[in-house]
C-alpha cells in the first residue's frame, strides 16, 4: 500500500510489520519534501512516525481520541487521515494548518499551539466518555519538553487520583522541546534513558507464589503489597515517580521499533486506569542534518534537501528585531551585572542564546514555564536585579495572572520584552500576537510601549533597563527591521509617555503605533496623491499615551485615525477614544487595526491585505469617509 492510497488511519490496521516500514519511509520522504520546499515543522515530525503509525494501528480512530500536544510534531497524523493530497499546501493560505484545528479533520481531536495542554484535554474527554457511558479510547501524546510545563504536572497530578479512568499518556522523549531541555525532569529522564527497557511483573508470578508451601490462596493482602515493593525495586527511578503520582509506568521503549511499540500500546491499552509509556525518540530521525542539528532543524524555511542549507533570499534582508534587540541587549548587560534574561524555551527564537553564550552567568531559560518566567523574574527584582523576561506575546498570555499578581500589584521593576508581536504569518491563531496591547493596557503599574524601527527598539531596550518605578514592556514584531542605521552604543532612553510628530498637515491625525508607523507615513503620501495632507504621529507609548501633544492636534483637525497591528478591541486605537472621550473632544475617529475574527495560516502580507492594513487599503477607506462626510456637510449646508 502507498501512503497516497491512505484516506483513514483505520486502513493501518492489519498491515504487517514491513508494510509499515515503508509506508514510514514515505511518510519521512513526503515530510521532508514538503518542508524543503514551503517551510515549517521539521525535527518533531520525523522522530514520531513510528509511534504515530504504532499508536494508530492499536486504536480504532472512528472512535478512539489522540490528541497531541502542541501538534509540531502531528505531520505524520496529517498524512495518515487523508491529507496526503493537499500536503503541499502545509501553512499556506487556504492550506493545511501548521498545527492541528478541528474544523480541519475530523481526526483533530484537539487544537493546540501552545504546549502541555494535551494530558488536561485528554483527562477531560476520558471524564465525559465515563460520565456518558461511553467506551472509546484517549490517548495523549507529550514531549518532555511540555512536561515541564505546570499545566501538564497539574493534569497527571489529577489523573493519578483517578484509578478507574482509562487515560494512555504517551511520553514522547526526545531529550528536546525546540532547544536542549532544562530542569529537574528533563534529568531525569536522562537518567532512564540509561537504563535498560524493562517490563512489569505479570500476575503469572502470583500463579507461582500460590505454589509455595504454607501460602496458597490465604497470602493475597500480603502478596499485593510484596508485588508492588517488588514493582518499585524493577522500575527505574523515574518510573517510579509517575507510579506514585497514580499512573501504572512502562516504558522507555525504542520509539522506533514498530514491533515493540505495538506490543506496548496493546498491553496499555487493556489496563483499566491511567498509564503512562515512556518512548524514546530522536529529533529528526531519518535525515541526519536534522539529527546532527536538532535545535536549528526543529523549524525550517524552505531549504535544500542535499546540503540542508536554506534557500537563498532574492536580496540581502536588514536584521531581524530579536537580533537587533539581542546584541542591544548583550552591549548593555556587560555594562551592568544586574540585567539577567529569562527565556521560557524560546533562547534561539528571542535572540537570548547570544547573551547565554556571551554572558551565561546572566542567562536564565526556564523551560516551558511562563508563569514561573515572570513570578521568577518578580523575585529578582525584589532583590534589586534588572530581570528583562523575553517571551513571545502569544506565551505571555499564559502567565497573565502572575503579571498581575506577582509584578504589577507589587509594583516591580519587570521588563517584559514581547517578541512576535502583531501577525506571525504560517503559525496561524494560536501563534498570532495580536492581544497584548489589549490585555496589558487595563493593568495598573505597567508602561507599554512599541517602537517604530529597529533603531527606536535600541533606545527602548534601554529605556525599559532603566526603568525602576514599576514594570515596564515592549511589543515588537517579527521579522526583519526596515534596515535604519543602528548604533553600537551611547543610547539613550525615550521619555515616558512622549509621542512625536513626524509629519504635519492640516486635514487628518494618524496617529502610528510600533509596526504600523511606517504604514501611517505611507497612507499619508497617499492621501496628500489626492489633496489630504495628514499629520502623522509615532505614539511610541500606548500607556501612558502622550494625550498632551495628541489632545490639542485631535481638537484642532478634527478627524483622527489609529494604526496598529493588534485587536481593535480594547486596544491602541480605544486608548485614544477614551481619552478623546474623556477630555469632552468629539472628532470623527477611525481605528484601524484586526477586527474581532482570528487570523489563520498566510503569510503576513496576505494576512494584512486580507484585514485591510496595507497602506492603500487604508487610504482609501479613509478618502471615503472624508469625501462622505464632505458631502454630507455640504447637504446640511444647502438645507440651511
Amino acid at each position: 500500500m502507498h501512503l497516497s492510497e491512505l484516506t483513514h488511519p483505520n486502513q493501518l490496521h492489519g498491515l504487517s510489520i514491513h508494510q509499515l516500514k515503508q509506508i514510514a519511509l514515505q511518510i519521512r520522504e513526503k515530510h521532508l519534501e514538503t518542508v524543503a520546499a514551503s517551510g515549517g515543522h521539521l525535527g518533531p515530525g520525523l522522530g514520531v512516525v513510528e509511534l504515530t503509525l504504532a499508536l494508530y494501528q492499536t486504536l480504532d480512530l472512528d472512535h478512539d481520541k489522540v490528541i497531541w500536544d502542541v501538534g509540531h510534531q502531528a505531520y505524520p497524523h496529517k498524512l495518515l487521515t487523508g491529507r496526503y493530497g493537499q500536503f503541499h499546501t502545509l501553512r499556506q493560505k487556504d492550506g493545511v494548518a501548521g498545527y492541528l484545528k478541528r474544523s480541519e479533520s475530523p481526526f483533530d481531536h484537539f487544537g493546540a499551539g501552545h504546549a502541555s495542554t494535551s494530558i488536561s484535554a485528554g483527562l477531560g474527554m476520558a471524564l465525559a466518555r465515563d460520565r456518558q457511558g461511553k467506551n472509546y479510547k484517549v490517548a495523549s501524546v507529550i514531549g518532555d519538553g511540555a512536561l515541564t510545563g505546570g499545566m501538564a504536572l497539574e493534569a497527571i497530578n489529577h489523573a493519578g487520583h483517578l484509578p478507574n479512568t482509562r487515560l494512555l499518556v504517551v511520553l514522547n522523549d526526545n531529550e528536546m522541546s525546540i532547544s536542549p531541555n532544562v530542569g529537574a525532569i528533563p534529568r531525569y529522564l536522562n537518567k532512564m534513558r540509561l537504563s535498560p527497557p524493562m517490563q512489569f511483573l505479570t500476575d503469572n508470578i502470583e500463579e507461582q507464589f500460590k505454589h509455595l508451601p504454607f501460602l496458597g490462596e490465604s497470602f493475597s493482602p500480603e502478596f499485593d503489597r510484596i508485588k508492588e515493593g517488588m514493582k518499585r525495586l524493577a522500575v527505574p527511578k523515574v518510573g517510579a515517580v509517575f507510579e506514585e503520582l497514580g499512573f501504572t509506568y512502562i516504558g522507555p521503549i525504542d520509539g522506533h521499533n514498530l514491533e515493540e511499540l505495538i506490543a506496548t500500546f496493546k498491553q496499555a491499552h487493556s489496563h483499566p486506569g491511567p498509564v503512562l509509556v515512556h518512548v524514546s525518540t530522536t529529533k529528526g530521525k531519518g535525515y541526519a542534518i536534522a539529527e546532527n542539528d536538532q535545535v536549528g532543524y526543529h523549524a525550517q524555511s524552505p531549504f535544500n534537501l542535499t546540503t540542508g542549507k536554506a534557500a537563498p533570499a532574492s536580496k540581502p534582508k536588514p536584521p531581524s528585531y530579536s537580533k537587533v534587540f539581542a546584541h542591544t541587549l548583550v552591549k548593555l548587560a556587560e555594562n551592568d551585572p544586574s540585567i539577567v534574561g529569562i527565556t521560557a524555551a524560546m533562547a534561539t527564537g528571542t535572540g537570548l542564546d547570544k547573551l547565554q553564550k556571551k554572558l551565561p552567568d546572566q542567562y536564565v531559560d526556564v523551560g516551558i514555564a511562563e508563569q514561573h518566567a515572570v513570578t521568577l523574574a518578580a523575585g529578582m527584582a525584589c532583590e534589586g536585579l534588572r530581570p528583562v523576561a523575553t517571551i513571545y506575546s502569544t506565551f505571555l498570555q499564559r502567565a497573565y495572572d502572575q503579571i498581575i499578581h506577582d509584578v504589577c500589584i507589587q509594583k516591580l521593576p519587570v521588563f517584559f520584552c514581547l517578541d512576535r508581536a502583531g501577525i506571525v504569518g504560517a503559525d496561524g491563531p494560536t501563534h498570532q500576537g495580536l492581544y497584548d496591547i489589549a490585555y496589558l493596557r487595563c493593568i495598573p503599574n505597567l508602561v507599554i510601549m512599541a517602537p517604530k524601527d529597529e533603531a527606536e527598539l535600541q533606545r527602548m531596550v534601554v529605556t525599559g533597563v532603566n526603568y525602576t518605578e514599576g514594570a515596564i514592556a515592549m511589543r515588537y514584531p517579527r521579522g526583519s527591521g526596515y534596515g535604519v542605521p543602528l548604533m553600537e552604543e551611547g543610547w539613550e532612553p525615550l521619555p515616558i509617555g512622549k509621542a512625536e510628530i513626524l509629519r504635519s498637515g492640516d486635514d487628518i491625525l494618524l496617529l502610528g503605533y510600533g509596526s504600523m508607523v511606517y504604514t501611517a507615513m505611507q497612507t499619508a503620501e497617499i492621501l496628500s496623491e489626492h489633496g489630504v495632507e495628514a499629520t502623522v504621529i509615532n505614539a511610541r507609548f500606548v500607556k501612558p499615551l502622550d494625550t498632551e501633544l495628541i489632545l490639542p492636534l485631535a481638537q484642532q483637525i478634527g478627524r483622527v485615525a489609529t494604526l496598529e497591528e493588534g485587536c481593535i478591541m480594547g486596544g491602541f486605537g480605544s486608548a485614544v477614544s477614551e481619552a478623546l472621550m474623556d477630555a469632552e473632544i468629539t472628532v470623527p475617529v477611525t481605528r484601524i487595526g484586526v477586527p474581532d475574527v482570528l487570523v489563520d495560516h498566510a503569510s503576513p502580507d496576505q494576512a494584512k491585505a486580507k484585514l485591510g492594513l496595507t497602506a492603500p487599503q487604508i487610504a482609501e477607506q479613509l478618502l471615503q469617509k472624508i469625501q462622505k462626510r464632505s458631502s454630507e456637510q455640504a447637504s446640511e449646508a444647502v438645507e440651511v
